[in-house]
């Protein structure tokens, strides 16, 4: 189990493979990348015999910032018989450890999307068949993947059960509200889902807080925060939407969100400027290190080139800004499935 499987979004491979390549570095796995640009994957080989399942047992997913989804496997199973799939991929199954429910997948691309309904197909035969070989445990630490890249290629592999995207492909299902004044809506949703464990959603996103939305116009993430029952300073020179505004829980500030100061420190910060990213996020360091807030969600426009490494100079940052101030704070970064060409920060003071 030399293989380590990664979903990522399409175009951003190099970034994937980097992180990938520099985490498994300093964790003493090494290897090499098998990629290529636009498959929206990437497969870190590496050089010992269970290599893999050592840095699944190292690593923590959710410091990934480019990697959507993960998981073990070997090298993959080609030229797969039409009439019998399911048999060579059970004996594969062989050299794995028994794991719990089968999530079959495909990458993120077209082409994969075309795939799934095969998947869907084998799903049914195909766990049958792990279950007579007693290779399904309900008490495993383990789930099974199944990636189909074609009719007759496959990866059969397995992601521990906690330390994984909770997703199928790390990909969530939300539906887009009608109500919402834009899309942008669910990246702010999806970034609560990401960066806070649901059983402190009741406290740590409570009605009644108090929130700034810097870039808020028309309103696509100050809804999201009104829907928990926040109250909001919606700070943005182009209008906001009306129906926002007659909930009573907005006030509109039409100032530039980056020279706005709240009169009062607030629990929440979240921005979705599109601006350079280094003033997005000294602005945020600022924010931070002076109290104004208790927790942020922000967005960081990256650069064509070299964006692995602008996140790591971006965190490095704000870490800075917050180190002067003499506060300890648990920031991170993911690429969310509704982010282009960004990521999406969270940061919190801790006591």
């Amino acid at each position: 189990m030399n293989h380590l499987f990664l979903h990522c979004r399409p175009g951003f491979e190099k970034e994937c493979a980097a992180e990938i390549q520099e985490l498994a570095a300093a964790a003493g796995v090494y290897g090499f990348i098998k990629t290529r640009e636009g498959q929206a994957y990437v497969i870190y080989v590496t050089h010992e015999p269970e290599g893999a399942l050592r840095l699944v047992g190292q690593l923590h997913f959710m410091d990934l910032v480019f990697a959507r989804q993960w998981f073990v496997t070997t090298a993959p199973l080609a030229n797969l018989p039409p009439g019998d799939r399911v048999g060579p991929l059970v004996e594969a199954a062989q050299a794995l450890p028994a794991a719990r429910s089968l999530v079959v997948e495909t990458p993120d691309t077209n082409e994969g999307k075309e795939l799934s309904t095969l998947g869907k197909k084998l799903t049914s035969p195909l766990m049958a068949a792990l279950k007579k070989q007693k290779l399904v445990d309900p008490k495993s630490r383990w789930h099974w993947h199944l990636l189909v890249l074609s009719g007759q290629c496959m990866y059969l592999g397995v992601s521990p059960v906690d330390n994984r995207a909770a997703w199928p492909m790390g990909i969530p299902r939300l539906r887009q509200p009608r109500e919402a004044p834009s899309r942008a809506t669910l990246k702010l949703e999806e970034a609560w889902h990401h960066f806070i464990p649901e059983y402190e959603w009741d406290v740590r996103l409570a009605g009644g807080l108090k929130a700034v939305d810097l870039g808020a116009a028309p309103g696509g993430w100050t809804w999201q925060l009104v829907r928990r029952g926040m109250f909001v300073d919606a700070v943005d020179n182009g209008p906001m939407a009306e129906s926002l505004m007659e909930t009573g829980q907005v006030t509109h500030h039409r100032e530039d969100g980056f020279v706005y100061q709240p009169k009062k420190p607030v629990d929440w910060l979240v921005c979705d400027i599109a601006d350079k990213p280094a003033r997005v996020a000294s602005m945020i360091g600022l924010w931070v290190s002076q109290g104004w807030c208790r927790e942020a969600v922000f967005n960081l426009k990256l650069p064509m080139k070299q964006r692995y490494m602008e996140v790591a100079r971006l965190r490095e940052r704000i870490e800075q800004q917050c180190e002067a101030a003499g506060l300890d704070v648990a920031l991170a970064f993911k690429q969310l499935y509704h982010d282009r060409e960004e990521v999406t920060g969270h940061i919190m003071r801790l006591r």
